[in-house]
């Protein structure tokens, strides 16, 4: 049977199985919403209605041959990959199945040190050794940007054995490396390319925004189709292209990992968005773009407030740029990025992606109308206008150094620990990640000597009262560091893992 792309398999599938009025007895236990009235009456019985498990009539996500095989390939059609998994355990699950897939222990990746925390723990769950690229910094507004073409060159022929090549395409705040050369250098390599598209669902529906990384012919893809383009939190894609990775392969490693009793509402939501990007992507996406544009127009006016823009754009790491991600720095104003998010929270009611030290950011989706987007402008507005220009820097806008590798993030993970006070763990080698979050990009991996650089700058984030994650104390007063591994009695082999 041929599908088509105004339908939705899976989605029709689940409620035809409600209007059957099948009499449930299988999981979940609460029976569409019987066993869980309070719950149910606030969120509806269609909802509880179509939380089921695997049947025939279902499909299983485990070894799809019937509706969610169906809609899985409407979605790869879509996205321009070869194939596509469903994913209900967010884009972390995704990434780590892509390194999984490509990486075997000891083998090398080469990534961007602004790799999200999934990308460690799927080279701790790999046994893969990472090669980190240091990527552009701007000074300004202090955040890390794409990856040159360079560095990629560099690293490739430091490493000329690594499996992989990992691009963060957009980053967090909207920055692109030159992925389609950085593509071709890196199968020119023989080494597979996977993108971290966690924040590029839309990417692929307009030709104003960056390419997408099945577009430009990466192996393997992750994307979030839940952040922006319409699917529920915690539902994603995993993309893959044919040639240089094996599709049984990847499938065999998500079914290592993933959950055998998916969220049929978050798969069917998958469902339906594909549907509507199919239908209508490239007006939906227009759209936010025109409001962004407004944004920007407006704020660019505005003293005081900074927008990233695409002046940030050159030959090297900053190749494109998705005008869709407001970031306002207002150091101007003597405002810290996380300040500014609790100003706009505390007195406008509106709330931020995410803060920094600098900066915070808005999203602007498929989502929004003038209306809401009007409420943003005057709310930053109202906040600036209130406040005299300082034109001060509350903190000096630098990022630490990479710290030095000592151990693989696997080794340190595994080997024996012990828990010492963060001011007092200088020189150590740390078994744990710090980072703030979001947007989730480590500080301090597995693995790695912690510098007082490295770790003042941790302490400015906690005064600052950003969410750290990463300890197993929730304060992040104390970290784990290695105490032994087998690694350390070893020789000591410099293992050149930072390339600059």
């Amino acid at each position: 049977m041929t599908v088509v792309q105004e339908e939705t398999p899976l989605f029709t599938a689940l409620k035809k199985y409600l209007d059957a009025g099948v009499l449930p007895f299988h999981v979940p236990g609460h029976k569409q919403g019987r066993g869980l009235p309070e719950f149910t009456n606030f969120v509806g019985p269609n909802v509880m209605g179509i939380d089921l498990t695997c049947m025939e009539d279902l499909d299983n996500i485990c070894s799809p041959r019937g509706v969610i095989q169906q809609a899985e390939e409407l979605a790869a059609e879509v996205w321009g990959a070869d194939h596509a998994h469903f994913l209900v355990n967010g884009t972390t699950s995704g990434i780590q199945a892509m390194i999984m897939s490509v990486c075997a222990p000891g083998d090398e990746i080469i990534l961007p040190r602004n790799a999200h925390k999934s990308a460690i723990g799927g080279i701790i769950l790999s046994g893969a050794r990472p090669v980190y690229i240091e990527p552009d910094i701007d000074d300004y507004f202090g955040i890390a940007m794409g990856i040159s073409v360079e560095r990629v060159a560099r690293a490739l022929q430091q490493h000329p054995h690594a499996k992989a090549v990992f691009v963060i395409n957009p980053t967090y705040y909207g920055v692109a490396s030159p992925l389609e050369a950085i593509i071709r250098l890196a199968h020119a390599y023989g080494a597979a390319v996977i993108v971290d598209e966690a924040h590029g669902a839309h990417l692929r529906f307009h030709p104003e925004l960056p390419v997408s990384g099945a577009e430009a012919g990466a192996d393997l893809v992750a994307t979030s189709v839940h952040k922006l383009a319409g699917s529920l939190t915690q539902s994603s894609l995993l993309l893959v292209n044919e040639g240089r990775v094996d599709p049984k392969r990847v499938k065999a490693v998500l079914n290592l990992t993933q959950t055998t009793s998916p969220s049929y509402v978050l798969l069917a939501s998958l469902d339906v968005a594909r549907k509507q990007m199919a239908a209508e992507g490239r007006r939906l996406v227009d759209k936010a773009l025109r409001l962004a544009r407004r944004v920007r127009a407006q704020l660019a006016e505005v003293p005081g407030l900074v927008v990233l823009d695409e002046t940030v754009l050159n030959d090297s790491g900053c190749y494109a740029f998705d005008p869709t991600k407001i970031v306002v720095n207002a150091r101007e104003l003597g405002l810290s990025g996380h300040e500014l998010e609790k100003l706009m929270r505390r007195h406008f009611g509106v709330q931020a992606e995410l803060s920094d030290l600098y900066n915070a950011l808005f999203l602007i989706t498929i989502g929004d109308d003038e209306g809401l987007v009007e409420r943003l402008v005057a709310s930053l507005k109202t906040i600036a206008g209130r406040r005299e220009r300082f034109n001060v820097v509350k903190y000096p806008t630098y990022l630490p150094e990479l710290p030095e590798q000592v151990l693989s993030p696997e080794e340190a993970f595994y080997g024996e620990t012990r828990s010492v006070p963060l001011d007092e763990a200088e020189g150590e080698v740390s078994a744990e990640m710090i980072m703030a979050y979001p947007p989730g990009i480590p500080l301090i991996c597995p693995g790695e000597r912690l510098s007082r650089e490295v770790i003042d700058y941790i302490n400015i984030l906690k005064r600052e009262r950003l969410n750290l994650q990463g300890t197993e104390d929730p304060t992040v007063g104390r970290i784990k560091v290695v105490q032994s591994c087998p690694a350390l009695a070893r020789p000591r082999i410099d293992l050149a893992q930072h390339v600059g």
